[in-house]
């Protein structure tokens, strides 16, 4: 099952592709896929309505043919995201493998849908690419005991594009990294939600290309913290609300390695995760 969200920014209503491709509006439901929606039950509500046969279908193949493919949650409260967690990233980067996890902030209004255009900041010299697994919030973890109970509050998992300016969040950062993380379309999401309950979330095979080229491949296994611990351990200094999204980390294989340029106007950017779908986003100048 995968929820997504189809219409014009700002316009998106929910829908949900069953097993067998048909997709279906669940507007009936919800007026959207967001925190509220998780937290109240909706992912099982959605599962009850498929099975009675009680939403109805949809023209629209929700690939991006038909209406526009929005993010597949509603703008989160809170985009948290994990530094150099994967040890031959910290590699290429220059850094040695972090003892804790890193945790910096993207704004919310950086998600945009999975095929939507990228901008390319003014002054930029150096955007560069991210697949990461994206973990949507289900239910608030506050304090939590142990990462054995962390999952439970995992609604579920969305491929994303931790999109960064390189020149802004090293050589302009002041000592911390957001300035470069969070210009304007810079974190694609999508193309849809996964319910965690489908997902093996350490056995998920990230690849990313520019212009067809090969540029990123790995496996969440090679996370230095997972996805339990590092909600948990999220738990122990913040509260994750419902909605709210983390992005985990990326593997090796971006320009920031120099061993390939960054992007420009004109390039194509394709991230997928096996399971959860592939995005494509255009380059274009801000």
């Amino acid at each position: 099952m995968q929820l997504l969200r189809l219409g014009a920014p700002g316009e998106e209503r929910p829908a949900v592709r069953a097993e067998d491709g048909t997709v279906f509006d669940l507007s009936p439901l919800t007026g959207d896929i967001d925190g509220r929606f998780l937290a109240g039950g909706g992912i099982g509500a959605v599962r009850e309505a498929l099975a009675a046969g009680r939403l109805s279908p949809l023209d629209d193949p929700g690939d991006g043919t038909g209406l526009r493919v929005g993010a597949p949650i509603a703008k989160p409260g809170a985009v948290i995201c994990i530094g150099q967690n994967y040890a031959a990233h910290a590699a290429e980067s220059g850094a040695a493998p972090p003892k804790t996890p890193i945790i910096f902030f993207k704004h919310p209004n950086t998600v945009v849908g999975p095929y939507d255009d990228v901008l390319i900041p003014r002054g930029s010299v150096k955007t560069d690419w991210e697949v990461e697994l994206g973990v949507v919030i289900g239910k608030t973890a506050r304090y939590l005991e142990s990462p054995e109970e962390a999952l439970d509050h995992v609604a579920g998992y969305v491929v994303s594009n931790d999109v960064s300016e390189r020149t802004f969040q090293v050589e302009q950062s002041g000592g911390q990294w957001s300035k470069g993380k969070c210009a304007e379309t810079f974190n694609p999401l999508g193309p849809w939600l996964v319910p965690a309950d489908e997902v093996r979330p350490q056995e998920l095979g990230l690849r990313s290309f520019v212009n067809d080229d090969p540029r990123q491949e790995s496996t969440t296994a090679d996370m230095i913290f997972d996805v339990a611990y590092l909600v948990w351990h999220l738990s122990q200094y913040l509260v994750l609300d419902p909605g709210d999204l983390l992005n985990t980390g990326t593997p090796q294989g971006v320009a920031l390695s120099g061993r390939f340029p960054f992007l420009k106007a004109g390039d194509v950017m394709e991230i997928e995760i096996g399971g959860l779908g592939r995005q494509r986003q255009a380059l274009v100048q801000a």
